[in-house]
C-alpha cells in the first residue's frame, strides 16, 4: 500500500495527502490554463499539472497548503511524476505542515547544542563575539532553513546541519594540519552561509528573496559583520574582522560563482574546499537514494550534469556511512 510519495513507482495509482511545495500559474499552447504543481511529503519531491484550473484553483491550490491528492505515477523525459486525477484542499487544521517536510538526520536540539560546543573552540575574543552575536540575530532560521533551494541540504534544518557537516570537517582539517589557525577556519565556517536565512524564504516552498537575488548571501553576511562592529564596540578595519570577512566573500571560490574575492588565505582556500567537498557527497548521495545497485543516477544538474554509478555490492558489508555521526 502506498503511504508516502517515496513508495511510488511507474504504473502506481494512489491516494494521498501531501503538501503543495511549488505552484506556478501557466498557459499551454492551445490556450489552457493549468497550474505546474511540485508537491512533496517527508519523503520526496513530485511534479504534476492541473489542466483547465479555473481562478478559484489558482486561489485555493497555494504554497503551503496540504491536499488530498488521487492520481497516478507516470514518467516524463525518463522522471517520474503525477498525473492528476482529484485534488482537494483539506481543512487548515487537519495536517501539521512540519510532517510534510523533508528533514535532516539531526534534531534541532542536537544542531543547537552540537554548534554551541563548537563556538568553545573560537578561542579569540573578537571572533567568537561576532560569530555568537550573528548566530544569536538568526538563531530560528539558521536551525529551520535548508542550505539551498534544491540541489544539496534541501531540507528543514539543512542549513544547520550543512554548517556542523563542514565545521567538523574542519576540525579533521586542524588535526592534520596544526599549522591551520582553527579559531579564524571555524568563525568562518559557522557564518559561512548564515546569510541564506535573508536570501531565502523558508522551507516550505522555498524560494529566493528579494534581497537574495539582488544581493545574495555572500554580500548579505559581509554586510552583517560591518554593522555587527558597532554595538561589539569592534574596529571594522581590524586584521581580525577583515580576515573573518575574507573567508566569507571567498567561500564560492571563483568569481564567476558569487565570490567577490578569490581565496587569499590558507583557511579561506579549506573553507572552500570543505564547502564544495560537503554540497557534493550530499548531491551523490540524495541521487543514489533514488536508484538500485547496478543503475545510474540521473544526471545531477549542481554537478555539470553528470550521472554517477551505483555499483553492485553487499550493502551489509560495504555500506556507506551516514551523516549522522557528527556528535565526535
Amino acid at each position: 500500500m502506498v503511504q508516502k510519495l517515496a513508495d511510488l513507482q511507474v504504473g502506481m495509482d494512489f491516494e494521498l495527502p501531501v503538501l503543495i511545495n511549488q505552484v506556478n500559474v501557466r498557459t499551454a499552447k492551445n490556450g489552457r490554463r493549468f497550474l505546474d504543481l511540485i508537491f512533496s511529503d517527508a519523503s520526496q519531491e513530485l511534479p504534476g499539472k492541473y489542466w483547465d484550473a479555473s481562478e478559484a484553483d489558482v486561489q485555493t491550490f497555494v504554497v503551503g497548503k496540504v491536499v488530498f491528492l488521487t492520481g497516478k505515477c507516470e514518467t516524463y523525459q525518463g522522471k517520474l511524476q503525477i498525473k492528476i486525477t482529484k485534488m482537494e484542499r483539506t481543512a487548515d487544521s487537519q495536517y501539521e505542515i512540519n510532517q510534510f517536510v523533508p528533514h535532516g538526520p539531526l534534531t534541532k536540539t542536537q544542531l543547537q547544542e552540537q554548534i554551541k560546543a563548537l563556538l568553545l573552540e573560537i578561542t579569540v575574543p573578537k571572533w567568537n563575539r561576532m560569530v555568537r552575536y550573528l548566530l544569536k540575530q538568526h538563531q530560528t532560521a539558521f536551525y529551520e532553513f535548508p542550505a539551498a533551494k534544491s540541489n544539496h541540504h534541501d531540507y528543514a534544518g539543512g542549513l544547520a546541519f550543512h554548517t556542523l557537516s563542514i565545521a567538523r570537517l574542519a576540525e579533521d582539517v586542524c588535526r592534520h594540519y596544526p599549522q591551520v589557525n582553527k579559531p579564524l577556519l571555524l568563525a568562518g565556517t559557522l557564518l559561512h552561509d548564515l546569510g541564506k536565512t535573508s536570501e531565502l524564504s523558508g522551507p516550505v516552498g522555498t524560494q529566493y528573496t528579494v534581497k537574495g537575488n539582488l544581493l545574495g548571501h555572500i554580500v548579505i553576511m559581509d554586510a552583517e559583520i560591518v554593522s555587527a562592529c558597532a554595538p561589539l564596540k569592534i574596529d571594522p578595519d581590524d586584521e581580525d574582522i577583515l580576515l573573518l570577512r575574507h573567508l566569507v566573500v571567498a567561500h564560492h571560490g571563483l568569481n564567476e560563482y558569487g565570490s567577490p574575492k578569490r581565496p587569499q588565505l590558507l583557511e579561506a582556500e579549506i573553507l572552500h574546499d570543505l564547502d564544495e567537498l560537503d554540497a557534493t557527497i550530499n548531491m551523490i548521495v540524495k541521487a543514489e537514494k533514488k536508484v538500485q545497485p547496478g543503475q545510474f543516477t540521473e544526471r545531477i544538474f549542481g554537478l555539470d550534469n553528470r550521472r554517477f554509478y551505483v555499483p553492485k555490492r553487499n550493502n551489509s558489508q560495504t555500506a556507506a556511512p551516514t551523516q549522522t555521526n557528527l556528535n565526535l
